[in-house]
């Protein structure tokens, strides 16, 4: 998983697959997904029960902590807010 995060197309690739297979939307193909768009209201379109899952999901995978709401809501702005949050977390781990 080192490797993954610290290629950052890579990462990106990974988490929108990821994404589009935790939360199942079967209708988006991962590679359609604008990085610097928005996850939730007019991006993806992604709902509060969506940040939990990808919350769980992202802390499992990563090893990372979501401290709270508005930790969550600027990783969560886009695929590059949460590629760039994972890589700053991860670097300051070591």
């Amino acid at each position: 998983m080192d490797k993954i995060i610290n290629d950052i197309e890579a990462l990106d690739k990974y988490l929108k697959k990821m994404i589009v297979e935790t939360l199942r939307l079967d209708d988006i193909n991962p590679q359609e997904i604008d990085s610097t768009k928005p996850l939730f209201k007019d991006g993806l379109g992604l709902d509060s029960i969506d940040a939990l899952e990808l919350v769980v999901s992202i802390e499992k995978n990563f090893n990372v902590i979501i401290e709270d709401e508005d930790v969550g809501k600027k990783a969560f702005a886009s695929i590059k807010a949460l590629t760039l949050f994972i890589q700053e977390t991860f670097q300051n781990k070591q």
